[in-house]
Protein backbone atom coordinates (compact mmCIF):
# COMPACT_ATOMS: atom_id res chain seq x y z
CA UNK A 1 0.00 0.00 0.00
CA UNK A 2 2.81 2.02 1.03
CA UNK A 3 4.90 1.13 -2.29
CA UNK A 4 1.55 2.30 -4.24
CA UNK A 5 1.28 5.40 -2.59
CA UNK A 6 4.63 6.18 -3.07
CA UNK A 7 4.44 5.01 -7.03
CA UNK A 8 1.59 7.55 -7.26
CA UNK A 9 3.74 10.42 -5.93
CA UNK A 10 6.53 10.18 -8.22
CA UNK A 11 4.07 9.80 -11.54
CA UNK A 12 1.98 13.11 -10.33
CA UNK A 13 5.47 14.58 -9.91
CA UNK A 14 6.28 13.17 -12.94
CA UNK A 15 3.48 14.98 -14.77
CA UNK A 16 3.48 17.63 -13.15
CA UNK A 17 7.53 18.60 -14.14
CA UNK A 18 6.88 17.78 -18.04
CA UNK A 19 7.40 21.35 -18.58
CA UNK A 20 9.61 22.08 -16.09
CA UNK A 21 12.02 19.09 -17.57
CA UNK A 22 11.56 20.60 -21.08
CA UNK A 23 12.68 24.38 -19.77
CA UNK A 24 15.11 23.02 -18.40
CA UNK A 25 16.56 21.05 -21.88
CA UNK A 26 15.66 24.16 -24.29
CA UNK A 27 18.15 26.69 -21.62
CA UNK A 28 20.97 23.91 -20.78
CA UNK A 29 22.64 25.14 -23.58
CA UNK A 30 22.28 28.31 -22.72
CA UNK A 31 22.91 28.28 -19.52
CA UNK A 32 26.15 26.52 -19.91
CA UNK A 33 27.59 29.12 -22.55
CA UNK A 34 26.34 32.43 -20.84
CA UNK A 35 29.09 34.50 -19.12
CA UNK A 36 27.73 37.85 -18.41
CA UNK A 37 29.95 40.50 -20.45
CA UNK A 38 30.48 43.73 -19.33
CA UNK A 39 30.27 46.52 -22.30
CA UNK A 40 32.63 48.64 -23.50
CA UNK A 41 31.10 51.78 -21.80
CA UNK A 42 30.46 50.28 -18.71
CA UNK A 43 32.12 49.96 -15.43
CA UNK A 44 33.52 46.82 -15.19
CA UNK A 45 34.83 45.04 -11.52
CA UNK A 46 36.52 42.18 -10.77
CA UNK A 47 37.28 40.29 -7.74
CA UNK A 48 40.57 40.91 -6.63
CA UNK A 49 43.18 38.78 -4.63
CA UNK A 50 43.52 40.43 -0.71
CA UNK A 51 47.41 40.83 -1.77
CA UNK A 52 47.16 42.75 -4.97
CA UNK A 53 43.97 44.51 -3.47
CA UNK A 54 46.18 45.88 -0.27
CA UNK A 55 48.91 47.00 -2.44
CA UNK A 56 46.87 49.26 -4.38
CA UNK A 57 45.23 50.67 -1.75
CA UNK A 58 48.88 51.39 -0.38
CA UNK A 59 49.23 53.32 -3.69
CA UNK A 60 46.56 55.08 -3.93
CA UNK A 61 47.23 56.34 -0.43
CA UNK A 62 51.04 57.29 -0.76
CA UNK A 63 49.30 59.15 -3.89
CA UNK A 64 46.91 61.31 -1.68
CA UNK A 65 50.42 62.43 0.56
CA UNK A 66 52.38 63.34 -2.16
CA UNK A 67 50.00 65.41 -3.64
CA UNK A 68 49.44 66.52 -0.04
CA UNK A 69 53.31 67.12 0.20
CA UNK A 70 52.92 69.17 -2.96
CA UNK A 71 50.80 71.45 -2.14
CA UNK A 72 48.21 70.11 -4.04
CA UNK A 73 44.55 69.31 -2.94
CA UNK A 74 43.69 65.45 -3.21
CA UNK A 75 40.79 63.94 -4.52
CA UNK A 76 38.70 60.61 -4.89
CA UNK A 77 37.35 60.36 -8.73
CA UNK A 78 34.71 57.03 -8.66
CA UNK A 79 31.94 55.97 -10.69
CA UNK A 80 28.41 57.74 -10.33
CA UNK A 81 26.69 55.52 -9.14
CA UNK A 82 23.24 57.91 -9.65
CA UNK A 83 20.26 55.67 -11.28
CA UNK A 84 19.79 57.93 -14.13
CA UNK A 85 23.89 56.36 -15.17
CA UNK A 86 22.34 52.55 -15.62
CA UNK A 87 22.27 51.30 -18.78
CA UNK A 88 20.56 48.30 -19.84
CA UNK A 89 21.95 45.43 -22.49
CA UNK A 90 18.80 43.99 -24.07
CA UNK A 91 20.79 41.09 -25.36
CA UNK A 92 21.85 39.98 -21.99
CA UNK A 93 19.09 41.06 -20.31
CA UNK A 94 21.45 42.68 -17.53
CA UNK A 95 21.66 46.78 -16.28
CA UNK A 96 25.01 47.89 -15.55
CA UNK A 97 26.66 51.31 -14.73
CA UNK A 98 27.59 53.54 -17.40
CA UNK A 99 31.41 55.13 -16.72
CA UNK A 100 30.36 58.21 -15.90
CA UNK A 101 32.44 59.91 -13.14
CA UNK A 102 32.50 62.12 -10.20
CA UNK A 103 35.09 63.59 -7.85
CA UNK A 104 35.29 64.23 -4.01
CA UNK A 105 37.72 66.71 -2.84
CA UNK A 106 38.84 68.54 0.55
CA UNK A 107 38.69 72.16 -1.77
CA UNK A 108 34.84 72.65 -1.23
CA UNK A 109 32.66 72.16 2.10
CA UNK A 110 30.49 70.36 -0.28
CA UNK A 111 32.71 67.36 -0.86
CA UNK A 112 34.95 67.56 2.39
CA UNK A 113 32.98 65.81 4.55
CA UNK A 114 32.23 62.69 1.08
CA UNK A 115 36.11 62.47 0.86
CA UNK A 116 36.76 62.31 4.80
CA UNK A 117 34.70 59.19 5.14
CA UNK A 118 36.34 58.18 1.94
CA UNK A 119 39.39 58.49 2.91
CA UNK A 120 38.66 56.82 6.56
CA UNK A 121 36.44 53.74 4.89
CA UNK A 122 39.97 53.09 3.09
CA UNK A 123 41.51 52.97 6.32
CA UNK A 124 39.29 50.42 7.40
CA UNK A 125 39.26 48.46 4.64
CA UNK A 126 43.11 48.35 5.01
CA UNK A 127 43.28 47.22 8.13
CA UNK A 128 40.70 44.56 7.14
CA UNK A 129 43.33 43.09 4.88
CA UNK A 130 46.23 43.65 6.91
CA UNK A 131 44.46 41.23 9.20
CA UNK A 132 42.65 38.44 6.90
CA UNK A 133 39.40 39.31 8.54
CA UNK A 134 35.83 40.35 7.06
CA UNK A 135 33.27 43.06 8.98
CA UNK A 136 29.86 43.44 8.23
CA UNK A 137 28.55 46.77 6.96
CA UNK A 138 27.12 47.65 10.65
CA UNK A 139 30.34 46.91 12.22
CA UNK A 140 32.28 49.35 9.82
CA UNK A 141 29.71 51.97 10.91
CA UNK A 142 30.43 51.54 14.32
CA UNK A 143 33.82 51.45 13.65
CA UNK A 144 33.55 55.64 13.82
CA UNK A 145 30.23 56.19 14.26
CA UNK A 146 30.94 60.14 15.26
CA UNK A 147 32.40 60.76 11.82
CA UNK A 148 29.94 58.51 9.79
CA UNK A 149 26.72 59.66 11.73
CA UNK A 150 24.52 57.54 10.04
CA UNK A 151 24.99 53.49 8.55
CA UNK A 152 23.87 55.16 4.98
CA UNK A 153 26.79 57.25 4.82
CA UNK A 154 29.06 54.63 5.82
CA UNK A 155 27.45 51.92 3.57
CA UNK A 156 27.24 54.49 0.52
CA UNK A 157 31.23 55.14 0.56
CA UNK A 158 31.90 51.37 0.36
CA UNK A 159 30.22 50.94 -2.89
CA UNK A 160 31.53 54.10 -4.18
CA UNK A 161 34.92 52.65 -2.60
CA UNK A 162 34.78 49.60 -4.57
CA UNK A 163 33.45 51.00 -7.90
CA UNK A 164 36.48 53.15 -7.93
CA UNK A 165 39.14 50.35 -6.83
CA UNK A 166 37.36 48.08 -9.68
CA UNK A 167 36.14 45.22 -7.51
CA UNK A 168 33.24 43.43 -6.02
CA UNK A 169 32.62 44.24 -2.23
CA UNK A 170 33.64 40.61 -1.29
CA UNK A 171 37.19 41.82 -2.37
CA UNK A 172 36.70 44.53 0.27
CA UNK A 173 36.00 42.25 2.70
CA UNK A 174 33.02 43.70 3.95
CA UNK A 175 29.68 41.74 4.23
CA UNK A 176 26.23 41.81 5.28
CA UNK A 177 24.55 39.99 7.86
CA UNK A 178 23.12 36.73 6.57
CA UNK A 179 19.47 37.45 5.61
CA UNK A 180 18.97 34.34 3.34
CA UNK A 181 17.70 31.26 3.80
CA UNK A 182 17.54 27.99 1.72
CA UNK A 183 16.03 24.84 1.85
CA UNK A 184 15.49 21.70 -0.63
CA UNK A 185 16.72 18.75 -2.49
CA UNK A 186 20.54 20.31 -1.97
CA UNK A 187 23.85 19.35 -0.47
CA UNK A 188 26.61 21.51 0.29
CA UNK A 189 29.68 22.16 1.88
CA UNK A 190 30.12 25.75 4.19
CA UNK A 191 33.96 25.74 5.26
CA UNK A 192 34.49 22.72 6.64
CA UNK A 193 30.57 21.97 7.43
CA UNK A 194 28.48 19.86 5.13
CA UNK A 195 24.62 20.77 4.70
CA UNK A 196 21.94 18.57 3.86
CA UNK A 197 18.72 21.11 3.04
CA UNK A 198 15.99 18.63 3.18
CA UNK A 199 16.96 18.34 6.63
CA UNK A 200 16.76 21.80 8.13
CA UNK A 201 13.21 21.98 9.26
CA UNK A 202 10.79 24.70 8.62
CA UNK A 203 13.43 27.44 8.93
CA UNK A 204 15.68 26.99 6.61
CA UNK A 205 19.48 27.18 6.37
CA UNK A 206 20.66 30.64 5.97
CA UNK A 207 23.11 31.91 3.45
CA UNK A 208 26.21 32.47 4.15
CA UNK A 209 27.44 35.72 2.66
CA UNK A 210 30.98 34.64 2.75
CA UNK A 211 29.75 32.95 -0.13
CA UNK A 212 33.50 32.11 -1.58
CA UNK A 213 33.21 29.03 0.97
CA UNK A 214 30.48 27.53 -0.41
CA UNK A 215 30.99 24.52 -2.30
CA UNK A 216 27.89 22.34 -3.77
CA UNK A 217 28.20 18.81 -3.73
CA UNK A 218 25.07 17.21 -5.09
CA UNK A 219 21.55 17.64 -6.20
CA UNK A 220 19.01 16.17 -8.06
CA UNK A 221 16.19 19.15 -7.88
CA UNK A 222 14.55 19.81 -11.40
CA UNK A 223 13.99 23.59 -10.53
CA UNK A 224 14.93 26.24 -8.47
CA UNK A 225 11.65 28.42 -6.75
CA UNK A 226 12.83 32.19 -5.25
CA UNK A 227 10.13 32.70 -2.63
CA UNK A 228 9.65 36.56 -1.74
CA UNK A 229 8.28 35.82 1.77
CA UNK A 230 9.86 34.13 4.54
CA UNK A 231 5.72 33.18 5.79
CA UNK A 232 5.27 31.48 2.02
CA UNK A 233 8.36 29.60 2.47
CA UNK A 234 7.79 28.46 5.67
CA UNK A 235 4.54 27.04 4.11
CA UNK A 236 6.73 25.50 1.80
CA UNK A 237 8.97 23.87 3.99
CA UNK A 238 6.42 22.47 6.53
CA UNK A 239 4.79 20.86 3.56
CA UNK A 240 8.04 19.49 2.39
CA UNK A 241 7.10 21.19 -1.21
CA UNK A 242 10.49 19.62 -2.38
CA UNK A 243 10.16 15.67 -1.47
CA UNK A 244 6.92 16.38 -3.80
CA UNK A 245 8.48 17.97 -6.90
CA UNK A 246 12.04 18.10 -6.45
CA UNK A 247 13.31 21.53 -5.98
CA UNK A 248 15.40 24.04 -4.12
CA UNK A 249 13.70 26.39 -2.78
CA UNK A 250 15.47 29.90 -1.53
CA UNK A 251 14.09 33.37 0.10
CA UNK A 252 15.31 36.84 0.52
CA UNK A 253 12.64 37.42 2.95
CA UNK A 254 12.08 40.64 0.75
CA UNK A 255 14.46 42.18 -0.62
CA UNK A 256 17.56 39.88 -1.66
CA UNK A 257 21.05 40.66 -0.14
CA UNK A 258 23.64 40.04 -2.05
CA UNK A 259 24.57 36.94 -0.14
CA UNK A 260 21.44 35.48 -1.87
CA UNK A 261 21.89 36.86 -4.74
CA UNK A 262 25.23 35.45 -5.45
CA UNK A 263 24.45 32.21 -3.75
CA UNK A 264 21.17 31.75 -6.38
CA UNK A 265 24.18 33.09 -9.06
CA UNK A 266 26.22 29.73 -8.13
CA UNK A 267 23.61 27.54 -7.87
CA UNK A 268 22.50 28.72 -11.65
CA UNK A 269 26.02 27.97 -12.97
CA UNK A 270 27.01 24.69 -11.09
CA UNK A 271 23.86 23.04 -11.47
CA UNK A 272 21.88 24.50 -14.89
CA UNK A 273 18.57 24.51 -13.59
CA UNK A 274 15.58 26.54 -14.76
CA UNK A 275 14.82 29.49 -11.84
CA UNK A 276 11.06 30.42 -11.33
CA UNK A 277 9.99 33.15 -8.84
CA UNK A 278 6.86 33.67 -6.43
CA UNK A 279 6.28 37.36 -5.02
CA UNK A 280 3.58 39.55 -4.54
CA UNK A 281 1.33 40.33 -6.82
CA UNK A 282 2.00 43.88 -6.52
CA UNK A 283 5.07 46.52 -8.03
CA UNK A 284 7.39 45.54 -5.36
CA UNK A 285 7.29 41.94 -5.91
CA UNK A 286 7.61 42.16 -9.50
CA UNK A 287 10.67 44.54 -8.72
CA UNK A 288 12.28 42.17 -5.97
CA UNK A 289 12.20 39.07 -9.12
CA UNK A 290 13.81 41.52 -11.61
CA UNK A 291 16.53 42.39 -9.20
CA UNK A 292 17.50 39.16 -9.27
CA UNK A 293 17.10 38.62 -13.02
CA UNK A 294 18.79 41.70 -14.71
CA UNK A 295 20.50 43.30 -11.31
CA UNK A 296 19.57 46.57 -9.18
CA UNK A 297 20.27 50.05 -10.33
CA UNK A 298 21.98 50.56 -6.71
CA UNK A 299 24.49 47.54 -7.07
CA UNK A 300 24.74 47.95 -11.22
CA UNK A 301 28.76 47.84 -11.23
CA UNK A 302 28.32 44.21 -9.67
CA UNK A 303 26.26 43.10 -12.22
CA UNK A 304 28.05 40.10 -13.46
CA UNK A 305 28.61 38.62 -10.22
CA UNK A 306 25.16 38.85 -9.02
CA UNK A 307 22.45 38.57 -11.35
CA UNK A 308 20.39 35.17 -12.65
CA UNK A 309 18.77 35.85 -16.08
CA UNK A 310 16.54 33.86 -17.25
CA UNK A 311 14.05 33.65 -14.71
CA UNK A 312 10.52 33.18 -15.01
CA UNK A 313 7.41 35.14 -13.08
CA UNK A 314 5.51 32.18 -12.18
CA UNK A 315 3.38 34.19 -9.39
CA UNK A 316 1.00 35.51 -8.16
CA UNK A 317 0.48 37.63 -11.01
CA UNK A 318 -2.36 39.85 -11.60
CA UNK A 319 -4.30 37.41 -13.97
CA UNK A 320 -4.19 35.05 -11.34
CA UNK A 321 -6.18 36.73 -9.05
CA UNK A 322 -9.35 36.34 -11.32
CA UNK A 323 -7.88 32.98 -12.90
CA UNK A 324 -7.77 30.93 -9.68
CA UNK A 325 -11.03 33.24 -8.04
CA UNK A 326 -9.13 34.72 -5.11
CA UNK A 327 -11.58 36.24 -3.19
CA UNK A 328 -12.18 40.31 -3.36
CA UNK A 329 -12.13 40.35 0.37
CA UNK A 330 -8.06 39.42 0.38
CA UNK A 331 -7.30 41.84 -2.39
CA UNK A 332 -6.07 44.86 -1.18
CA UNK A 333 -6.55 48.72 -2.84
CA UNK A 334 -3.77 49.71 -5.14
CA UNK A 335 -2.45 53.08 -3.36
CA UNK A 336 -0.74 55.96 -4.97
CA UNK A 337 2.27 54.67 -4.31
CA UNK A 338 1.94 51.74 -5.84
CA UNK A 339 0.40 53.21 -8.87
CA UNK A 340 3.28 55.64 -9.48
CA UNK A 341 5.63 52.65 -8.98
CA UNK A 342 3.40 50.33 -11.94
CA UNK A 343 4.01 53.46 -13.73
CA UNK A 344 7.46 53.84 -13.43
CA UNK A 345 8.06 50.33 -14.46
CA UNK A 346 6.40 50.27 -17.72
CA UNK A 347 8.91 53.05 -18.52
CA UNK A 348 11.92 51.05 -17.87
CA UNK A 349 13.76 49.55 -21.07
CA UNK A 350 13.95 46.29 -19.64
CA UNK A 351 10.03 46.22 -19.09
CA UNK A 352 9.21 46.75 -22.31
CA UNK A 353 11.49 44.36 -23.28
CA UNK A 354 9.00 42.09 -21.61
CA UNK A 355 5.45 42.43 -23.22
CA UNK A 356 4.10 39.91 -20.78
CA UNK A 357 4.85 41.85 -17.91
CA UNK A 358 3.28 45.19 -19.60
CA UNK A 359 0.45 42.98 -19.77
CA UNK A 360 0.39 41.85 -16.10
CA UNK A 361 0.77 45.48 -14.95
CA UNK A 362 -1.77 47.07 -16.86
CA UNK A 363 -4.10 44.78 -15.53
CA UNK A 364 -2.97 45.52 -12.10
CA UNK A 365 -3.25 49.17 -12.59
CA UNK A 366 -7.29 48.54 -14.48
CA UNK A 367 -8.19 46.08 -11.45
CA UNK A 368 -6.42 49.00 -9.03
CA UNK A 369 -5.46 46.11 -6.63
CA UNK A 370 -3.11 43.77 -5.45
CA UNK A 371 -2.66 40.74 -2.99
CA UNK A 372 -0.33 39.43 -1.02
CA UNK A 373 1.31 35.41 -1.63
CA UNK A 374 -0.93 34.57 1.29
CA UNK A 375 -3.97 35.63 0.39
CA UNK A 376 -3.97 32.04 -1.60
CA UNK A 377 -4.55 30.96 1.80
CA UNK A 378 -8.05 32.23 1.84
CA UNK A 379 -8.54 29.37 -0.54
CA UNK A 380 -7.13 26.63 1.79
CA UNK A 381 -3.78 26.54 3.68
CA UNK A 382 -2.38 23.96 1.47
CA UNK A 383 -3.89 26.17 -1.78
CA UNK A 384 -0.44 27.47 -1.99
CA UNK A 385 1.52 23.44 -2.30
CA UNK A 386 -1.02 21.24 -3.16
CA UNK A 387 -3.33 23.40 -6.01
CA UNK A 388 -1.74 26.70 -7.19
CA UNK A 389 1.59 25.54 -7.60
CA UNK A 390 1.39 21.82 -9.41
CA UNK A 391 -1.14 23.71 -11.56
CA UNK A 392 1.13 26.26 -12.75
CA UNK A 393 4.24 24.15 -13.07
CA UNK A 394 2.23 21.83 -14.93
CA UNK A 395 0.73 23.86 -17.37
CA UNK A 396 3.54 25.55 -18.37
CA UNK A 397 1.90 29.03 -16.51
CA UNK A 398 5.15 31.42 -16.47
CA UNK A 399 6.29 34.15 -18.61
Amino acid sequence: MQKKAHDDLALKSSVVLKKVKELKKSILDRISKHEVQVPPNAIKVERKHRDVLHKQIHALTEEIFKRILAGEVPEFVYPSRDPKNVIYDDVQDVIFLKQIYRRSSLSSLQSIRKATIMARILDIIHELLEENIHATKREIFYNDVVLFEEQRDSDEALEDIAAMLGVDRWSLRVVASAKGAVIGRLIFKEGDDTIDCTKMGTGGKAITPLIDTVEILDSDAEFILIVEKEAAFIRLAEDRFYDKYPCIIITGKGQADIGTRAFLKLLVKELKLPVFGLVDSDPYGLHILLVYAIGSKRLSYESQFLVSPDIKWLGVRPSDLDKYQILKDVRIPLSARDRDRALQLLEEEFIKARPKYVEEIKIMLKNKEKAEIQALASKGFKFLTQKYLPSKLESGDWI
